[in-house]
């Protein structure tokens, strides 16, 4: 079976970090070509400015990896579509549901491809928390996601505006999780977001959830965390405590303390791959949605400015 030709378009740090990687060490996939306005052209791979550039003038493709700020990712992932390409959103895939629920359309009116992209459901600890939480009790679940906005985003200025999720970009990694694993359907109960007085986007937030059977979800995101970071869920159960810490990478149960190699973003490309082969999407927006009922539905508070 020959290799299925992907462009990459996008080439900031996660395209570079981990995109790049992931294809290199997976057969299914050959990279033809990269999409970017600043970044050098990789050596041996074909390099352009613009999707428009690549369809015109570049090899043929099969399928596109976006990688851009969210607010632009709809048009670009609508041209590969027309153009007959199965299309790979990083997330959230979009800067709104109603853009993702166009393409998907579209997708499917063209019999392509179109994935939705969680990184973190494919963390080491996360189908193992899964299992063991389907025969437990859930009696509580507490969210914390905190980090250094100036390590994980400096000189971003896209997160800050509107459609860029401000500190819900790391924490919608978190529902990623919290949606895969837990048993029953949530839903926001409440939320108050932090906006500094000079950003359009939260640099924190607080929030409960609650599930289909009344058990409480509490979040806390923040962006302003130096020294250690903390990416970390718990679940108090009738059969003790499950943690899962470092984004979903350490599962703590128990019974002791799991570890396992990083596969996030190789498993993302063997799901890539089974979906196109197969002739499916995925296109889950559950953590989206909650993102958006949360702005929807939340207080707003202004806090100090904040530069980076």
């Amino acid at each position: 079976m020959e290799p299925i030709r992907l462009a990459i378009v996008g080439m900031g740090k996660i395209a570079c970090d981990q995109h790049l990687p992931a294809i290199a060490s997976n057969a299914a996939f050959k990279l033809a070509a990269v999409v970017s306005r600043s970044k050098p052209a990789i050596e041996g791979v074909a390099g352009f400015e613009s999707l428009e550039g690549l369809l015109r003038d570049g090899p043929d493709v099969d399928a596109v990896v976006i990688c851009t700020p969210p607010q632009v990712r709809y048009a670009i992932a609508q041209q590969a579509l027309a153009n007959g390409s199965h299309v790979f959103l990083e997330k959230p895939p979009g800067a709104t549901l109603s853009e993702v629920a166009a393409l998907e359309q579209q997708a499917n009116a063209k019999g392509l491809t179109l994935f939705a992209s969680w990184h973190s459901r494919y963390a080491a600890g996360v189908e193992p928390a899964r299992a063991w939480l389907a025969e437990r009790r859930i009696d509580s679940v507490s969210i914390t996601w905190r980090e250094d906005v100036r390590v994980w985003h400096p000189g971003q200025a896209w997160i800050w505006e509107a459609g860029g999720l401000g500190v819900f970009d790391p924490g919608i990694n978190a529902l990623s999780i919290a949606t895969r694993i837990l048993p029953r359907t949530f839903f926001l109960d409440s939320a108050v977001l932090s906006a500094p007085a000079n950003r359009a986007a939260p640099i924190a937030a607080k929030m409960t959830f609650k599930d289909t059977a009344g058990v409480k979800i509490s979040m806390d995101l923040d962006w302003r965390q130096t020294g250690p970071q903390s990416w970390d869920i718990v679940i108090e159960t009738d059969a003790g405590t499950l943690k899962l810490a470092n984004g979903g990478a350490v599962l703590e149960l128990p019974s002791g303390i799991e570890h396992a190699e990083d596969r996030e973003y190789p498993g993302l490309y063997a799901r890539f791959a089974t979906l196109i082969h197969s002739g499916c999407s995925d296109v889950d927006t559950t953590p989206l949605r909650l993102v958006a009922d949360a702005f929807l539905c939340g207080r707003r508070e202004t806090v100090e400015a904040f530069d980076d």
